[in-house]
């Protein structure tokens, strides 16, 4: 239930800062320079309800919805929730340490987070099938989960297009740890799916 709250809420938000309030569109996204300087903290969590396009929103939620959901029924709503708000946080770090000194950058998007929750869920279902876009077979969650970390390293060091690939790449990781740390069962599990012990 919780997932679906998030689902509708960052769509709303989202609509109303294109439509009705502009202002929520430029005061939420984050921007590293400002947030030190003006300690406005709370971009950290408010750029995860804003998007900057439509697909671009539909692309996350639509991935959240496949995740969020089945992984709440798992860990429970109390984890998810401090999950989802918490990798919010952690996944903007790398970004904003990164472009601190830079004033004209700025990221929004709930992309980290949502990478938590894929990351978070390949633990309990290492070897169920994900489908991409325009890629007709299933493709085994961990070796999308591996493909999903070189990628997003490799191009977050090379500065490739306009997408925050550290986030992507922070999130992922921090909800393998995530869940490590408070569900140490996942990793027994985890190790069983994969025919470990």
């Amino acid at each position: 239930m919780a997932a679906l709250i998030l689902i509708v809420a960052t769509t709303v938000i989202t609509l109303i800062a294109w439509y009705m309030r502009p202002s929520w569109q430029h005061e939420g996204m984050m921007r590293p320079y400002v947030v030190f300087r003006e300690k406005r903290w709370y971009q950290l969590i408010s750029s995860g309800f804003l998007h900057g396009d439509s697909t671009h929103l539909l692309f996350n939620m639509i991935t959240f919805f496949f995740f969020g959901p089945q992984l709440e029924q798992i860990i429970g709503t109390g984890l998810f929730l401090l999950l989802y708000f918490t990798a919010l946080v952690v996944s903007s770090l790398p970004t904003l340490f990164l472009h601190r000194n830079n004033p004209n950058y700025a990221s929004l998007g709930a992309s980290g987070a949502v990478g938590a929750v894929i990351f978070s869920y390949i633990l309990f279902y290492p070897l169920s099938n994900l489908y991409i876009m325009f890629i007709p077979v299933g493709i085994p969650a961990l070796l999308f989960g591996v493909l999903f970390l070189v990628v997003s390293y490799y191009a977050g060091r090379k500065q490739l297009g306009a997408i925050n690939h550290d986030a992507h790449f922070a999130g992922a990781v921090y909800g393998l740890v995530f869940t490590l740390i408070f569900i140490p069962r996942s990793l027994e599990h985890f190790l069983n799916a994969i025919g470990v012990m």
